[in-house]
């Protein structure tokens, strides 16, 4: 008789696109989403918890299909006795179930209903290098309001996170358009079939990364990719395309035109176009304002005459006047044509926050950080649900990228500290040793007793090291027997041990006694010493 073959063991690895978050990582997360929420919470926003899954009828960006029911999304149907179960899926994002909550409680929030929200949400995608199935957002969103102050708030909330949570203002620029100029844009164009509207759309998008040639040939007659393959065009005309590329150029336009000083008033439009800077002085001293002026005048050339158009630029004018009055100028938020974002998503004001400073890639070339957060208005996500328009506008930021921005910068320490370590010189004493480990707790200072086999002491200290704890208190016979404690400061050993002579490490002057009523005294001092207590005085 054969014998059973043997159950192989599972592999222990991660799912393709997934990872594992360990403690310094989960913990810069949470303090950095702390500082996030205390700055959404001080705007008047509500925090809401939506369920991680949703009827991908709900979802609606994601519909089943035969070939492939869950596509972008982590999908699967609910088996039942006719075997026609719902489909549900894990959210992609944090506003289609925002949607999905208003249209359902609407009779109970206030209107406008103003929430934020932070959690993991799932995407089906192919993943790739710092690209991951699962991933952090936090968002803050204003459902039920048609008026430009909401989109103005939340361009000044943003601007508020990302110096609260320690991005510097000359290191970060929110840059706002409307996609009702875009709309001008091929109204002007002529262009009215649908199809060649989107494929103009996508092309646009694609600007920054073929640039003003490619798009042209793109929106022309086609061109070869990289690899060799022609890649059709949309066919329009040379004079449409040079209306499309004098939008995608606006900035260079409107910084040429401006070396001959500040364009004509137009009072129709908010904004700054109805100032007058009567001093020639006052110019550097308006500089942004000056610069907002400029691309409205340009804009208002070229979209103007479209409705559509004029009230995207109205509609730009406003959020600027709302938040130079709130002391916001376009050193932190600026408009900007350049800004494509959603373009089959959003109905009006779209913002991104970019990230200015250098940071070198892969292969060692300086590049600008980018864009680390984005969002606009979008009209038309409830109406699915209501069957009526319901004006809603909000910002997401992506958590992982501002993390990792804040470690460029030098924001978070690149290791969380540990806590003190009570090491165990004596297993018969675990009583003693747990005594110390809650005095310390209870003075608000994060602790633990060594809990390994105490035979080898210099395992411990290796333990105590591999945490990245501060001190560790020692407490042998002797000790007891004379009221006293020994206490490490493992942070000043580790730096002597860098550069001290032998003499000097012999000296431990890391090291010390102290009576062991003083303990936690001492142990504060030394977190103190090296900065490690919060304002409270605690070591958390």
């Amino acid at each position: 008789m054969a014998k059973p073959r043997k159950q192989p063991r599972p592999k222990a690895q991660t799912p393709k696109g997934f990872r594992d978050y360990f403690g310094a990582e989960v913990t810069q997360r949470a303090e950095m989403l702390h500082r996030i929420q205390g700055v959404y919470h001080r705007y008047g926003f509500d925090v809401l918890e939506s369920s991680a899954v949703e009827t991908v009828e709900a979802l609606g960006k994601f519909l089943p299909d035969v070939d492939r029911p869950n596509e972008g999304v982590f999908a699967w149907q609910e088996a039942d006795e006719d075997g026609k179960g719902d489909w549900l899926a894990l959210r992609y994002d944090l506003t289609a179930p925002l949607a999905r909550v208003y249209a359902q409680h609407r009779n109970d929030l206030p209107t406008p209903y103003r929430r934020y929200a932070m959690g993991p949400v799932w995407r089906n995608e192919k993943p790739g290098p710092g690209r991951f199935r699962q991933f952090y957002q936090c968002d803050a969103d204003t459902v039920g309001s048609a008026s430009m102050a909401a989109d103005a708030e939340i361009c000044a909330m943003l601007a508020d996170t990302l110096e609260a949570v320690g991005i510097a203002r000359a290191d970060y620029l929110i840059r706002v358009n409307n996609r009702k100029v875009l709309n001008g844009v091929l109204e002007v164009v002529g262009l009215q079939d649908a199809e060649k509207q989107a494929a103009v759309l996508r092309t646009i998008d694609k600007f920054d990364k073929v640039g003003e040639t490619g798009v042209r040939q793109l929106l022309g007659q086609g061109r070869l990719d990289a690899s060799g393959a022609y890649i059709g065009g949309v066919g329009l005309s040379d004079e449409q395309i040079d209306t499309v590329v004098a939008f995608l150029n606006s900035n260079a336009i409107v910084e040429d035109e401006l070396k001959n000083g500040p364009p004509k008033s137009d009072d129709r439009i908010p904004g700054g176009m109805g100032t007058r800077l009567s001093d020639p002085h006052e110019k550097s001293e308006h500089a942004g304002r000056v610069w907002n002026w400029g691309v409205l005048d340009h804009l208002m050339r070229l979209v103007g005459k479209t409705e559509i158009g004029f009230q995207g630029l109205q509609e730009l004018g406003e959020i600027s006047d709302l938040l130079a009055a709130q002391g916001y100028g376009p050193d932190r938020i600026v408009i900007d044509p350049s800004v494509v974002r959603g373009l089959g998503y959003y109905t009006g004001p779209v913002y991104e926050a970019e990230l200015t400073f250098e940071i070198l890639d892969e292969k060692g070339r300086k590049r600008q950080f980018g864009s680390v957060a984005g969002g606009g208005r979008y009209d038309d996500l409830v109406k699915r649900f209501t069957g009526q328009e319901v004006p809603a506008t909000g910002i997401s930021i992506g958590v992982d990228r501002l993390l990792a921005a804040l470690r460029e910068k030098g924001r978070i320490e690149s290791a969380a500290r540990g806590p003190v370590v009570v090491t165990v010189m004596d297993r018969d004493r675990m009583a003693d040793y747990q005594a110390m480990v809650a005095e310390l707790r209870n003075a608000g200072i994060r602790a633990e007793v060594y809990l390994g086999n105490p035979k080898n002491f210099g395992n411990q200290l290796r333990y105590a090291d591999r945490r990245g704890s501060p001190v560790a208190i020692i407490e042998g016979g002797d000790e007891k027997a004379a009221g006293i404690v020994q206490v490490k400061d493992l942070i000043l050993g580790a730096q002597i041990a860098e550069s001290a002579t032998l003499e000097e490490w012999k000296e431990r002057p890391s090291q010390f006694e102290l009576p062991r009523a003083e303990l936690v005294t001492g142990v504060r001092e030394i977190l103190g010493s090296h900065g490690l207590l919060d304002a409270d005085g605690r070591y958390a």
